[in-house]
């Protein structure tokens, strides 16, 4: 099982701070699919994913246990 982290917006919109899901072995690509058909969410194309606290891209696998952080673009001034 993976741990994957919402926040913000995203965490808004899912209605949840925190989901665990059976995705060992798949990508932060395939990841991304099952959450936004799962959810209805299309907009995971510019947020920023951390894996067990460290950025990292789309074509990682994941292991189990680990922790994916969804982090949507922020904005200020």
């Amino acid at each position: 099982m993976v741990n994957v982290l919402f926040f913000a917006g995203l965490q808004e919109a899912v209605g949840e701070h925190r989901v665990t899901l059976d995705v060992a072995g798949k990508t932060i690509d395939e990841l991304k699919t099952l959450i936004k058909d799962t959810y209805s969410l299309g907009h995971l194309d510019h947020v920023m994913v951390a894996v067990n606290e460290e950025y990292v891209g789309e074509n990682i696998i994941l292991n189990e246990q680990d922790t994916v952080a969804f982090i949507p673009p922020v904005s200020g001034g």
